[in-house]
């Protein structure tokens, strides 16, 4: 059998094993594993001394998303995906939005619109729905999860897009019924409405205030209300960009219930704090997100979470605004409320968490693996076409220099944004050659695939 390509004598892991051997890929897929492949090939890549992963999948995304009159996100599916592909992903996983009076179905085909002929990674989507209609829910949704779009998202938070506790419940219900689940962003609007007007009142509108009114009480309040209304419907749910070990505690009694529940935290819990919010001037907009960073002790509440198997995902939340533009984090008004909320990360979510992870010894690489690219296969229903290393699997495949050593600096990174929330954090062990599909995509920072590779992945 002639094969496409063999990398041979790298350390192959897995979320369960890591061992040396060759692979060997054709027509995009792997199609043998053994210690030395003596099969001809057309192309070889030598990766000894190296790591060969799976491809890195960010299930939680956003790109050329509608934010808002005057707003706009910096990076569409072309820059997007370049800047995922750069920091070892080979799948992301952007939100398609549903705003007020669209219907999802039209919501659904302008994102791919939006997509087509744009991606250097496959991407598959989350649908958010704002707007539960009786034909949304009756017909539109349980139409859209059979065609393979199964996972489903609601917001607590952010009026434009934000449910009620029925309309939460009535969409989980037909999410569960059409065999969807369910993704819920978990802070308490009103709380965040009531704190906001205080701050506002009272003059305190710099980017700090964002912080102090969006406590961890809400985000606690929240997530412990969407789990209970899960518990209602008994739909299998995601709790995303968990930022605090109270919420983390809301997920373990629900388990303990035996509620099915898979949660989620970010970058930005790991390595920032509120304090970066009180950066002088407006620099203090770069770093505002939604739930907010915390402090110090938080940020070990998550790294235990990391560790001990309370977080499943590691995602990026990447939403980047661009700072010196109106139309992102200098848009007009000069109070905290008026800030857009996000940043970006997709680039640098897997070179923080090996280098402050595995490097530093907290996690080791397996783990790694699982918590950036196994379990979202798992979660949403890509595996084992994704997510692994294995005979049948798509060959996608990251190849890491473990001791290569950089500087995050924003001069370096492939997104469209204008700032990275990391510059100037030194990281060790680095993605230096990415496979989508057996197409060699990037090597040594240069850029080998074109927007026409990715394709759409339906689950």
């Amino acid at each position: 059998m002639s094969l496409d390509l063999i990398i041979r004598g790298g350390t192959v892991a897995t979320a369960a094993d890591t061992f040396r051997c060759d692979i060997g890929i054709a027509n995009g897929r792997i199609v043998e594993l053994s210690t030395a492949i003596s099969a001809p090939a057309t192309e070889e890549y030598d990766a000894q001394g190296l790591l060969v992963l799976p491809g890195g999948i960010d299930s939680h995304v956003h790109l050329a998303q509608p934010s808002g009159e005057g707003v706009e996100m910096a990076d569409d599916f072309a820059s997007g995906t370049r800047s995922a592909l750069f920091g070892g992903n080979t799948t992301v996983m952007p939100f398609c939005l549903q705003e007020k009076g669209q219907s999802l179905r039209d919501a659904v085909d302008a994102y791919h619109a939006k997509a087509r002929d744009n991606c250097l990674t496959d991407i598959s989507f989350h649908l958010i729905v704002t707007d539960p209609t009786p034909a949304v829910l009756g017909q539109e949704l349980p139409a859209l999860i059979a065609a393979g779009y199964k996972s489903v998202k609601v917001f607590m938070t952010y009026e434009a897009m934000r449910l009620n506790d029925a309309e939460i419940l009535a969409t989980m219900d037909a999410a569960r019924r059409a065999g969807a689940v369910m993704l819920v962003h978990a802070e308490n609007e009103d709380v965040i409405r009531y704190l906001s007007d205080a701050h506002v009142r009272a003059g305190d509108i710099h980017a700090a205030a964002h912080a102090t009114t969006r406590p961890i009480a809400a985000e606690r309040e929240a997530t412990h209300r969407a789990l209970s209304l899960a518990e209602v419907v008994d739909v299998p749910v995601v709790i995303v960009h968990i930022s605090n070990g109270p919420t983390i505690d809301e997920i373990s009694r629900a388990r303990a219930r035996g509620q099915r529940v898979t949660a989620e935290t970010c970058p930005q819990y790991l390595m920032l704090t509120k304090d970066d919010l009180s950066a002088e001037g407006w620099e203090g907009a770069k770093y505002v997100c939604s739930p907010p960073p915390r402090d110090r002790d938080q940020q070990e509440a998550c790294w235990r979470g990391l560790e001990t198997g309370a977080f499943d995902l590691f995602s990026s939340d990447h939403c980047a605004f661009r700072f010196n533009d109106i139309a992102g984090k200098k848009r007009p008004g000069g109070k905290f409320t008026h800030i857009p909320n996000g940043i970006p990360g997709v680039e640098t979510r897997m070179p923080i968490l090996f280098s402050e992870g595995v490097k530093k010894g907290r996690i080791d690489l397996n783990r790694f693996v699982a918590l950036t690219a196994t379990n979202h296969a798992k979660t949403y229903g890509l595996y084992p076409k994704k997510g692994t290393i294995a005979i049948g699997s798509d060959a996608d495949l990251t190849i890491w220099n473990p001791d290569l050593t950089r500087t995050i600096r924003h001069c370096d990174m492939h997104d469209a944004c204008d700032y990275t929330p990391y510059e100037g954090l030194e990281i060790s062990g680095w993605p230096i050659a990415v496979y989508l599909r057996g197409r060699l995509m990037m090597k040594d920072g240069v850029l080998h695939g074109s927007g026409a590779d990715g394709a759409y992945i339906l689950r």
